[in-house]
């Protein structure tokens, strides 16, 4: 999808910081960072949402997930704990419609 900002990432044609890359999933910090480690993990295919992703290749779903918890690993987050955000529709503040998952640490959280 060549207006898609993620799909542009993932062609190399969008620069990014890249935390962590695999033949399946991208991860590279978020350039509006909300906690001092903001990272997003991608599907390098494009999927609108989590929920397209989790109905259309569960195996890739997996896939995202392992990059979740790599990434946590390498920006030293498993000790401490870190919160996993996947938001899905406009109405709950997706702003780029290709799954994603927010990967947040390095401060306390509250409950939900």
């Amino acid at each position: 999808m060549t207006d898609c900002l993620f799909c542009r990432i993932v062609a190399g044609e969008i620069p990014a910081t890249v935390v962590l890359e695999t033949p399946s999933v991208l991860a590279f910090r978020d350039i509006h960072p909300k906690a001092p480690v903001h990272v997003l993990v991608i599907p390098k295919e494009h999927y609108a949402d989590i929920a397209a992703l989790g109905a259309g290749d569960t195996a890739l779903a997996g896939e995202l997930l392992a990059g979740v918890a790599a990434v946590a690993e390498k920006e030293g987050l498993l000790g401490d704990g870190f919160r996993v955000v996947f938001n899905t529709g406009e109405s709950v503040g997706q702003s780029v419609f290709h799954a994603h998952a927010h990967v947040l640490g390095g401060q306390t959280y509250g409950d939900l």
